[in-house]
């Protein structure tokens, strides 16, 4: 029986909801549809999620940029503004800079300023100021109004307004969450770098000539020591980063593997030779092709025996040509070891703070070329959340640094 004392019919087929033996009295119900069969269909399938997650990482990338640049350019303006218009003005000093021109957004900040206070969304008290609440077009407008007093520290002022220009872009379609092209990313993290270049911010890594630092590993590079690119093979690492960039421009190269072809295949013998002209030391550190590693390696790749001993030797041949045409062949040197190939590292400038290395384990059933490959920066420096009072050197650059010394004294030169 219902709430309201009418009989509910029964469910067989025997008395659907509209058949002519319902008795009466009853409620006439409809049998309930598949699950299935109701509405749209909710879930997302295998296209649709990688969708969503490369819209994400793209948002997430550029979102990290534009954080940078609104931070810095909030200090510059705090920097520049703050001692001229505070000790008059005191806490209104931003109100004071906007002036009349700016008084309807400053005014807005204001507001919005007021209502984080009350609902508690003021979580650092260093964020309770009209400034922090100033948009990146706001920020902007601050300088051009106030640009006599922004002259002496910044070169040119198109260049800021050029970058500004192409970030809001980006900026508002991240804000709206929306669609992100990775041509849109690329224009916005090139805009970003130039604009955090020129006003001052100071990368302190050398080898960003060689390796620029990227926004997302300065932010989350202690969960990845310092590995700052990882490639599934060789061909992938060349199309990121060409030969010329990992050994252009290098003051010291040392090499350890099989038979280095990354850097003798890639990088010409005349560029090698204006290399070490120009004061560049390089250690090249060959497997001994007449050694029984060598055979065990061709095994293991399934190579015609010899095949990969002459490979090695045709190299060798390379580099000592090369050395030959230099002034001070003792700048190049040539040895070769006899020991199980574990790796090939190519480390650049590894003797300082400001040295790459390129890195592959040599597995069973892959050649050189086929092998995931890790990319390091040196000199970077760990700390744990644990341990934020001291530093902790976890990078594995050192690591390898250490095995091509180990292995370079116990190998034989070349003659």
């Amino acid at each position: 029986m219902g709430s309201g004392g009418l009989e509910l019919p029964p469910g067989d087929e025997g008395h659907e909801g509209n058949s002519a033996d319902v008795p009466p009295g009853t409620v006439s119900l409809a049998r309930p549809m598949e699950t299935s069969s109701i509405g749209p269909e909710l879930d997302w399938d295998a296209d649709a999620w990688r969708e969503v997650r490369t819209r994400a990482q793209r948002a997430g990338r550029a979102y990290i940029w534009l954080n940078l640049v609104e931070q810095r350019l909030r200090a510059v303006v705090a920097a520049v503004l703050r001692p001229i218009y505070e000790p008059v003005h005191g806490d209104e000093w931003v109100i004071a800079a906007a002036g009349p021109a700016g008084q309807e957004w400053v005014q807005r900040a204001v507001a919005v300023r007021e209502v984080s206070r009350r609902k508690g969304y003021l979580l650092d008290p260093a964020d309770d100021n009209v400034l922090s609440f100033l948009t990146l077009p706001q920020l902007r407008e601050l300088m051009v109004q106030h640009w006599p007093c922004f002259e002496p520290y910044v070169d040119d002022r198109r260049d800021v307004e050029l970058a500004l220009d192409e970030l809001e872009v980006t900026r508002n379609v991240v804000s709206r969450n929306r669609a992100l092209s990775e041509a849109v990313l690329g224009q916005a993290e090139r805009a970003s770098a130039r604009l955090l270049d020129v006003l001052a911010s100071g990368g302190d890594v050398p080898s960003s000539r060689r390796l620029p630092v990227d926004a997302v590993e300065e932010l989350v590079g202690d969960r990845y020591a310092d590995v700052v690119a990882v490639h599934p093979d060789r061909v992938r690492l060349l199309r990121q980063f060409p030969a010329e960039d990992i050994f252009g421009g290098a003051r010291r190269l040392d090499a350890v593997g099989i038979g280095l072809n990354l850097l003798v295949q890639n990088f010409s013998g005349r560029r090698l030779v204006r290399l070490a002209e120009a004061g560049c030391r390089v250690r090249l550190l060959f497997l001994n092709p007449a050694s029984s590693a060598v055979k065990r390696r061709e095994r293991e790749l399934g190579m015609k025996r010899g095949e990969l001993s002459r490979a090695v030797e045709m190299n060798i041949l390379h580099m000592r040509r090369v050395r030959s045409r230099l002034r001070d062949p003792g700048a190049f040197e040539i040895q070769v070891y006899d020991e199980t190939p574990r790796f090939t590292a190519y480390l650049v400038d590894g003797d300082g703070s400001d040295g790459i290395a390129v890195v592959q384990s040599y597995l069973r059933r892959s050649r050189g070329m086929e092998a995931p490959v890790l990319v390091l920066r040196n000199g970077n420096r760990v700390v744990k959340p644990d341990e934020s009072d001291t530093g902790v050197d976890s990078g594995l650059f050192p690591t390898y640094r250490e095995e091509f010394e180990t292995a370079w004294v116990d190998s034989r030169p070349v003659s």
